[in-house]
This record gives structure tokens, C-alpha cells and sequence, in this order.
């Protein structure tokens, strides 16, 4: 007998995992835009959609990409006064995790289409729903990457040096960088267990 939709939607939600290594089969051009348009699907503020997608499959972008973050990891963290060889492992893992991904998905936000205001708190209250419904959006693709069988990995990065992104990827002035997904055929399994939700509810 088929399971009910909502059974098998609830194995998708608890089986996905945060997967950083990948074999180096190429993820197919149709079902990343099947993941794409899947993420469109999410909650939006004012159904705005703010949600903004940048994906990088060309070995040189990633790579550039890449270089990009870890010579602003390397410089703040020498700034920092860090150990230079912890510092030069940091580096060289974080320029694995993106090398090693055959397809990278850059999610940004954009308020071009969010609502203005001339006061700040209503103006920051707005780049937050901007913010939750990109997330939703990540999130929404994050599951189907996993039902289609792919590993993924959230990677929030970006959040630190988004102008530095926005310039390495020449992309769009509204587009505002806020993480990065790995994506690709995974070549690890991951385990993970969750604390009992008991202890982060309260009913009122």
C-alpha cells in the first residue's frame, strides 16, 4: 500500500542530511531548474518573491568563487592574530568544499520589489521578511535535492562577505548575497540526531 504523502514527506524532512562531499557526476541542467522552480513555490512576504538564484557550474566560476572567499578568510583571520597554520587549513578546507561541488547555487535576496517606508524600523522589519522568505525559498530545494536524490550542503558564508560575492559573480546591485548551496551526487552518508523538540516548545 502507498504511504500517505504526508508520511513520505515527513521521511524526506528527518532522512535529509548536510552532505559537503560529492562524487564528479555532473548534476543534469533539467533538474536544477526543477529545484529552482520548487523553491519558487516557498512563502513569500506580500507574495514579492524576493528570492534571487545565481548558479554556478563552469569550474572556473566556482573555482574564482572560491579563491575570492578564502583570500577574505585568510585576511581576517591573520587580522584576527590566528595561528597562520590554522588559518592556512581553514582556507584550504573551506576551497574544498566549493571545489569539490559540481554545481553551487548562490541564494540572494532582493528589495526591489519589497515595500518602502521613511523610517528605518519599518524599513529593517522588511528586509527581514526578505530574508525569511528567501530562506523558505533555500529550504524548499534543499528537501527536493534530497528526494531527487542529490546531497546539498547550506553554507552561510556569504552573509560575511557579500559584496565581496556580489563582485566575484558580477551580479545584479540588488542582489544581495545571503548563503551559498552545494550541490551534486553525494559521496558520503551522514547521520545526525535532533534534541527532543519537548524542550523547544511551549504551549499556551
Amino acid at each position: 500500500m502507498t504511504a500517505p504523502a504526508a508520511d513520505i514527506l515527513a521521511r524526506i524532512i528527518k532522512s535529509r542530511r548536510s552532505i559537503r562531499r560529492y562524487s564528479d557526476r555532473p548534476v543534469p541542467p533539467e533538474t536544477i531548474w526543477r529545484l529552482l522552480e520548487t523553491a519558487a513555490w516557498a512563502p513569500s512576504a506580500h507574495n514579492r518573491q524576493p528570492w534571487r538564484f545565481a548558479v554556478l557550474t563552469a569550474t572556473a566560476d566556482i573555482e574564482r568563487l572560491a579563491g575570492s572567499m578564502g583570500e577574505r578568510l585568510r585576511a581576517d583571520r591573520t587580522a584576527d592574530g590566528d595561528d597562520p597554520a590554522d588559518i592556512e587549513r581553514d582556507v584550504a578546507r573551506s576551497y574544498a568544499r566549493l571545489t569539490g561541488a559540481p554545481a553551487i547555487i548562490v541564494v540572494c535576496l532582493s528589495l526591489a520589489e519589497m515595500d518602502r517606508y521613511p523610517d528605518e524600523r519599518r524599513n529593517r522589519s522588511e528586509w527581514v521578511m526578505a530574508a525569511q522568505s528567501t530562506a523558505m525559498a533555500a529550504q524548499n530545494l534543499l528537501l527536493l535535492a534530497h528526494a531527487e536524490g542529490l546531497g546539498a550542503c547550506w553554507i552561510c558564508a556569504p552573509l560575511f562577505v557579500p559584496e565581496l560575492v556580489q563582485a566575484a559573480l558580477a551580479l545584479p546591485a540588488d542582489w544581495q548575497p545571503q548563503g551559498l548551496i552545494t550541490l551534486g551526487f553525494p559521496a558520503e552518508e551522514k547521520t545526525k540526531t535532533r534534541e527532543p523538540i519537548g524542550s523547544r516548545v511551549l504551549f499556551l
